[in-house]
């Protein structure tokens, strides 16, 4: 009877100590995947204030504001026509797709004639950031 006891004892001991095992590798995955997610926000920040300063920079302010149409449509317009008809903001500004938002000829030409000043000089990383930003404007 003592060596069944003993043995049972030292299994509840090994399923006892295989159970910390499994709860500090939870826990440890658990505090990997906060600091993912804290490391995309940080990395989503960034990208928003470059977009915001790239947007001011790149002189797109003077014709876009935030809420109202100055010379072109608002960005929250532009975000949103984008966002119901599945629009690509970078493919728009590099040239590759044509305006959805203000369709007017004469309002596209001066519009391709400023993109082109200036989208040129610009990384991919950048466009990606002055599209996040516009896209942000609805959220």
């Amino acid at each position: 009877m003592k060596k069944v006891f003993l043995a049972f004892t030292v299994f509840a001991m090994f399923l006892t100590s295989c159970g910390d095992d499994k709860k500090k590798e939870v826990k440890k995955e658990v505090e990997t995947k906060v600091e993912e997610v804290k490391s995309d926000v940080a990395v989503a920040d960034d990208q928003l204030a470059l977009g915001e300063k790239l947007f001011a920079e790149k002189t797109c302010i003077s014709c876009h504001q935030m809420d109202v149409k100055v010379v072109g449509p608002s960005i929250k317009d532009m975000a949103t026509v984008y966002k119901e008809k599945n629009g690509n903001f970078v493919q728009f500004l590099k040239g590759n797709d044509a305006a959805i938002v203000d369709t007017d000829p004469g309002q596209v030409a001066i519009m391709k004639t400023n993109l082109d000043g200036f989208v040129k000089d610009m990384s991919g990383d950048e466009l990606q950031a002055l599209a996040a930003y516009m896209r942000n404007a609805i959220k």
